[in-house]
């Protein structure tokens, strides 16, 4: 039996955040976390694009495009919806969720879901504090992950045990 894991050390890779900038606030402790998992993880930061957009429904947009210039071997998406008085949190967190599933699907670039949906500024801000607990230091470790698996799935024997 082989079994194929996804690595957490990857020097080589380039990955890009997609980040968006609404909630700043807290997407910028967000980057800071992906950013920290990245350097933890080996990878220079030179083979790091950050790429900003506008708001949490741009991200799979951006994905898309980062993906398809064939650049990254990963891309992480990073944002912060936090639930107000109208279904409109429901409609873009679906919507994001979706969009980042489908570019990925259509590019096989392995890409992250690390937006956050709170329901107040609060509970975001707990959730990008310093350290391997911030979830944009999890969704980046998990992009590291999932581009490794992807390369040992491809070439089976030179990556996964």
């Amino acid at each position: 039996m082989q079994v194929i894991d996804g690595l957490t050390l990857a020097p080589d890779l380039r990955v890009a955040l997609v980040v968006s900038q609404y909630h700043d606030f807290v997407t910028a402790r967000l980057e800071r976390g992906a950013l920290a998992a990245l350097s933890a993880a080996g990878v220079a930061p030179e083979s790091t694009t950050v790429v900003r957009v506008p708001g949490a429904f741009e991200i799979p947009s951006a994905a898309r495009l980062a993906a398809d210039t064939g650049q990254f071997d990963a891309v992480v998406g990073l944002g912060c919806l936090i639930r107000g008085e109208t279904p409109h949190f429901e409609f873009i967190a679906s919507a994001v969720a979706h969009g980042l599933v489908v570019a990925s699907l259509e590019t096989r670039v392995p890409m992250t879901f690390g937006v956050l949906t709170t329901n107040s500024a609060e509970e975001a801000l707990a959730r990008a504090v310093d350290g391997p607990s911030n979830k944009g230091w999890e969704a980046a470790t998990a992009g590291v992950e999932m581009a490794t698996l992807a390369r040992a799935v491809r070439s089976p024997g030179s990556f996964g045990t």
